[in-house]
């Protein structure tokens, strides 16, 4: 099959706006749980009512400082409260949010302030305000900064401003937008390394939003609850909040994934969003705990049966006897798995990066159905999805209501419907290029069934995407790897993989006068030198300074040095010395592997 299109769900209306929930709810369900702040490890009620006071206290403030209808107001912070809080204020003021990861560094920062032309932008800490300071002198545009932590909170402070602001003056302004207005202006890693402005309106998350609530119908409905713990920076998370605040399921936010495990205990959520990563660690973690404690065979037979009885599942059913296991160790080990997840969670939703039908298998076994996903942040997080009604592992699932795939001659995913944005910000040639008579061209590789499931089968652009759903654009730290004189070509390895690598080869004109200078043997080899303390250290400064142009997720954990250089000859460069990461990837297999070892 070539095209699937999904039927359209509840249209999105021209005089509709994403703040417009905020005072739905509050009028309606005002005493409804909207969110559970934690606050000195107690979980403490937010109703939909108080959500609306505060969002309007905050829009009031951004009034009062001088933001107008249109203006962009950045947010760099951690997943927390005041992020949803702030990005629905800056709605409701008229404006525009730009996120900012809050591992960007400085220059990042600097990109994303300059190119969105920020008036404004609100930081969670001192070392965040640190890094907008540090380039403020260059941004021509950039009034305010307000910081969430601290001696004058953000929300404090603007609260204090907009206290003469009035609800007619606010709500004459939040009525102002419309649904074709621009909502959030997202920065995704570029081919180029320069991150593009992904620009998406108000009806593109709203589109989304339905689509959500229409595929999850017993997962987004109200008295379920949704701990929210990958950045809201990433269009996943912030489209999957925003989708749980518009059906009234209690949102909670918790900033440290080294705390999820007991915060998913306190919150205990319905459900969870999350990236492949995350299952893997709650997998293995599982897995090395019950052989460490001498329960390894229990484990690995209960493992084997969970994957069975999923597998069953697309074949008619599980038989007597595998349903009479499937039941003994749901007592002795299925259960224990889901009290992990803090006892209630019935499902998990996954993006970001492939999943694995293995995964997948296991968890739908143990009782906690992970439906697999797929979509870009152009997208607006979801354009397919796998649901209880329609659910085949290893595919991503049908499209969302309303959106249609289509697969070109190449194999490229292309993708079309209200969820598919209409331009990046300041880049009509970037836009130019991904937009062919609305169909979005994704730079993925994929096929379709005849019932309309997508499976995504490889990658056409160079964008590596971490086990932890990061994109990162490996030309820009390559290139500055390239510039030590030692060094002679780089490949950024790191797609689905636990972080970013490297392969480094050595410049065989300069490797001479290298060993001369550092007193090494004059007949010494590359392979002989490969792990030489100097070697290593003059490669790691280049590496470091590389580093500096990105973020920590983004950054080079570790290398490797190839004993050999990669040639035209071996078919891993062009005759223009363009990596064929393809060929590259095939001939160093092994040692890649060996990065993700040691």
């Amino acid at each position: 099959m070539r095209e699937y299109s999904a039927p359209a769900g509840k249209p999105v209306t021209d005089d509709e706006n994403l703040a417009d929930v905020v005072w739905a709810n509050a009028e309606r369900f005002s005493d409804v749980v909207s969110f559970r702040r934690q606050v000195e490890g107690t979980w403490l009620d937010v109703t939909a009512k108080d959500f609306a006071d505060q969002v309007a206290a905050v829009a009031k403030g951004l009034i009062a400082a001088g933001v107008g209808h249109g203006d962009r107001v950045a947010l760099m912070s951690k997943t927390r409260y005041e992020w949803t809080l702030v990005d629905f204020a800056i709605w409701a003021a008229g404006a525009i949010t730009v996120p900012i990861y809050e591992t960007s560094s400085p220059e990042q920062v600097y990109w994303i302030l300059s190119d969105s032309a920020a008036k404004a932008v609100v930081v969670e800490t001192s070392a965040h305000r640190k890094a907008v300071e540090e380039v403020s002198g260059r941004l021509s545009t950039l009034e305010h900064t307000w910081q969430i932590e601290g001696g004058s909170p953000a929300v404090d402070e603007l609260t204090a401003l907009g206290a003469e602001v009035s609800d007619e003056d606010l709500h004459t302004r939040r009525r102002g937008v419309t649904a074709n207005e621009t909502a959030t202006i997202v920065y995704t890693s570029g081919t180029t390394g320069r991150p593009k402005g992904v620009e998406l309106t108000h009806r593109n998350l709203l589109a989304e939003i339905r689509a959500d609530i229409e595929a999850f119908p017993e997962l987004m409905e109200q008295g379920n609850s949704l701990l929210c713990f990958l950045p809201l920076a990433h269009i996943l998370a912030r489209a999957i909040a925003i989708t749980a605040l518009t059906a009234r399921v209690t949102l909670g936010h918790t900033p440290d994934v080294k705390n999820l495990v007991p915060d998913l205990g306190t919150f205990r959520p319905t459900f969870v969003v999350a990236v492949p990563r995350v299952f893997e660690k709650v997998y293995n973690t599982a897995k090395q705990k019950a052989h460490a404690d001498g329960k390894g065979k229990i484990f690995d037979a209960a493992e084997a049966t969970a994957v069975a009885y999923s597998e069953a599942q697309e074949k008619g059913g599980a038989g007597l006897g595998l349903r009479a296991k499937h039941l003994m160790f749901d007592k002795l080990v299925y259960g224990k798995l889901r009290a992990a997840l803090g006892g209630r969670c019935i499902a998990a939703v996954s993006g970001g990066a492939p999943l694995g039908a293995r995964l997948a298998h296991f968890f739908r076994g143990i009782g906690v159905p992970v439906f697999e996903g797929y979509g870009l942040t152009e997208t607006s997080a979801a354009a397919n999805v796998n649901t209880s009604a329609a659910f085949r592992v290893g595919t991503v699932g049908r499209p969302v209501a309303g959106t249609s795939v289509r697969i070109a001659e190449d194999g490229e995913v292309l993708l079309k419907g209200d969820v598919v944005f209409g331009r990046y910000y300041n880049n009509p040639e970037a836009t130019a290029e991904a937009l062919t008579d609305g169909w979005f061209h994704t730079g993925d590789l994929g096929e379709l069934d005849e019932e309309g499931f997508l499976k995504i089968t490889g990658r056409k652009k160079e964008i590596i995407v971490t086990a932890g759903g990061k994109n990162v654009a490996p030309s820009g730290l390559e290139d500055t790897i390239k510039a030590a004189p030692l060094v002679s070509q780089v490949m950024v390895v790191g797609d689905q993989r636990p972080f970013i690598a490297a392969l480094v080869t050595i410049d065989e004109e300069y490797f001479p006068a290298w060993k001369a200078q550092h007193g090494k043997p004059e007949a010494a080899t590359v392979s002989e030198l490969a792990d030489d303390a100097d070697l290593r250290a003059e490669i790691q400064a280049a590496v470091d300074e590389a580093n500096k142009q990105v973020s920590h997720a983004e950054a080079i954990k570790k290398f490797t040095v190839l004993a050999n250089d990669f040639t035209e000859a071996g078919g891993e460069i062009t005759p223009s010395l363009k990596l064929k990461r393809n060929v590259v990837n095939k001939n160093y297999a092994s040692d890649i592997e060996a990065l993700y070892r040691k």
